[in-house]
Protein backbone atom coordinates (compact mmCIF):
# COMPACT_ATOMS: atom_id res chain seq x y z
CA UNK A 1 0.00 0.00 0.00
CA UNK A 2 1.28 3.35 -0.91
CA UNK A 3 2.30 5.91 1.85
CA UNK A 4 -0.14 8.68 0.40
CA UNK A 5 -3.23 5.76 1.05
CA UNK A 6 -1.60 5.13 4.08
CA UNK A 7 -1.49 8.86 5.16
CA UNK A 8 -5.27 9.52 3.53
CA UNK A 9 -7.00 6.67 5.41
CA UNK A 10 -5.23 7.77 9.01
CA UNK A 11 -6.83 11.59 7.88
CA UNK A 12 -10.10 10.68 7.53
CA UNK A 13 -10.57 8.52 10.92
CA UNK A 14 -8.60 11.89 12.73
CA UNK A 15 -11.57 14.03 10.61
CA UNK A 16 -13.93 11.54 11.76
CA UNK A 17 -13.40 11.13 15.64
CA UNK A 18 -13.23 15.39 15.26
CA UNK A 19 -16.91 15.09 14.17
CA UNK A 20 -18.27 12.19 16.49
CA UNK A 21 -16.40 13.66 19.68
CA UNK A 22 -15.87 17.05 18.81
CA UNK A 23 -12.13 16.90 21.04
CA UNK A 24 -10.44 15.11 23.73
CA UNK A 25 -10.69 15.46 27.33
CA UNK A 26 -7.82 14.42 29.65
CA UNK A 27 -6.90 14.12 33.39
CA UNK A 28 -3.72 15.87 35.09
CA UNK A 29 -3.01 15.49 38.97
CA UNK A 30 -1.36 18.32 40.30
CA UNK A 31 0.13 18.57 43.93
CA UNK A 32 -1.57 21.15 45.34
CA UNK A 33 -0.08 21.25 49.07
CA UNK A 34 3.09 19.51 50.07
CA UNK A 35 3.78 20.44 53.81
CA UNK A 36 6.39 18.17 55.42
CA UNK A 37 5.03 14.36 55.42
CA UNK A 38 1.38 15.26 54.09
CA UNK A 39 0.61 16.17 50.30
CA UNK A 40 -2.40 16.77 48.81
CA UNK A 41 -3.24 16.30 45.20
CA UNK A 42 -5.72 17.49 42.60
CA UNK A 43 -6.97 15.72 39.56
CA UNK A 44 -8.39 18.37 37.18
CA UNK A 45 -10.05 17.57 33.83
CA UNK A 46 -8.87 19.10 30.87
CA UNK A 47 -10.76 19.26 27.40
CA UNK A 48 -9.25 20.05 24.34
CA UNK A 49 -11.64 21.31 21.50
CA UNK A 50 -11.76 20.54 17.91
CA UNK A 51 -12.87 22.88 15.52
CA UNK A 52 -15.06 21.36 12.72
CA UNK A 53 -13.35 23.24 9.91
CA UNK A 54 -9.98 21.38 11.10
CA UNK A 55 -11.69 18.14 11.09
CA UNK A 56 -13.77 19.08 8.02
CA UNK A 57 -10.28 19.37 6.47
CA UNK A 58 -8.90 16.74 7.54
CA UNK A 59 -11.50 14.46 5.97
CA UNK A 60 -11.18 15.79 2.49
CA UNK A 61 -7.40 15.77 2.75
CA UNK A 62 -7.78 12.29 3.39
CA UNK A 63 -10.17 11.25 1.19
CA UNK A 64 -8.20 12.98 -1.54
CA UNK A 65 -4.87 11.56 -0.92
CA UNK A 66 -6.64 7.75 -0.95
CA UNK A 67 -8.03 9.16 -4.48
CA UNK A 68 -4.60 10.22 -5.75
CA UNK A 69 -2.68 6.95 -3.94
CA UNK A 70 -4.90 4.58 -6.01
CA UNK A 71 -4.64 6.46 -8.98
CA UNK A 72 -2.48 4.24 -11.64
CA UNK A 73 -0.26 6.79 -13.63
CA UNK A 74 -0.50 5.80 -17.63
CA UNK A 75 2.72 5.73 -19.55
Amino acid sequence: MKVATLLGIVLVLLGAFGFITGGFSFTRREKVLDVGPIEATAEREERVPLSPILSGLALVGGIFLIVAGTRRTTR
